[in-house]
């Protein structure tokens, strides 16, 4: 099972939203330009997104687009699912039929792993990221720490 672009550039997307709480509407040419995503995709990913309520759009001069809710009410997972992604790692798609008409030996993992996956990533909220990387960014480097010690 492999995360595709898709998801992992909606999950770029709505972290950087994230981090702009309390600026105003962010326009997507700035987010394309900060994460290196093209504006296009985001066209799409966006609209997909809006959709299932995880942003809104202000139209006009200095519009652009907005958490649909508060950070802490998205998960990671509400935003992969939001544009289409999903955690299957079976090969045939939780149909039961991998081994021709049939369940492979090995069915039960990989839905175990899908579940897994899932749940991991529901108990991840885009308030969790934004504040992992406050911590981030409040830390000096490790070598800066380590030079302070030695002295």
């Amino acid at each position: 099972m492999k995360l595709t672009t898709k998801g992992r550039y909606a999950v770029t997307a709505m972290l950087d939203l994230a981090l702009s709480h309390g600026l105003g509407p962010i326009n997507l040419a700035e987010i394309s330009s900060r994460q290196g995503i093209s504006l296009s995709y985001l066209e799409q990913l966006f609209s997909r997104l809006r959709k299932q309520g995880l942003v809104d759009s202000a139209r006009g001069p200095g519009g652009g687009y907005l958490l649909g809710k508060p950070a802490r009410d998205i998960s990671i997972v509400d935003v992969i699912r939001a544009v289409d992604e999903s955690f299957d790692a079976t090969r045939c798609g939780g149909s039961k039929d991998c081994h021709g008409e049939k369940r492979c030996i090995t069915h039960d993992l990989w839905e175990e792993l899908s579940n897994q996956i899932a749940e991991f990533l529901a108990g991840i909220s885009l308030h969790d990221l934004v504040e992992r990387r406050h911590v981030e960014q409040a830390q000096p480097p490790q070598e800066q720490v380590l030079v302070k010690m030695q002295r």
